[in-house]
């Protein structure tokens, strides 16, 4: 009888859920990116002392 390898069966799947985490990752980034920004832009308007102000889309924001 033939004595199968296993490690490439595990590789296989190793990768596979990296590719899934991945996957997930750009997924979040692109839907809530947008919020992240304005969010680090409105910190960084206070510590200079300028106003934010709201762009027409998430990520948009400015400081004037």
């Amino acid at each position: 009888m033939l004595k199968l390898n296993k490690k490439g069966q595990a590789l296989v799947e190793y990768v596979l859920i990296i590719a899934l985490v991945t996957v997930i990752a750009v997924s979040l980034i692109r839907i809530f990116g947008g919020y992240l920004k304005d969010s680090i832009t409105k910190t960084s308007c206070e510590l200079v002392g300028e106003t934010y102000q709201e762009g027409s889309e998430p990520g948009e924001g400015t400081c004037k």
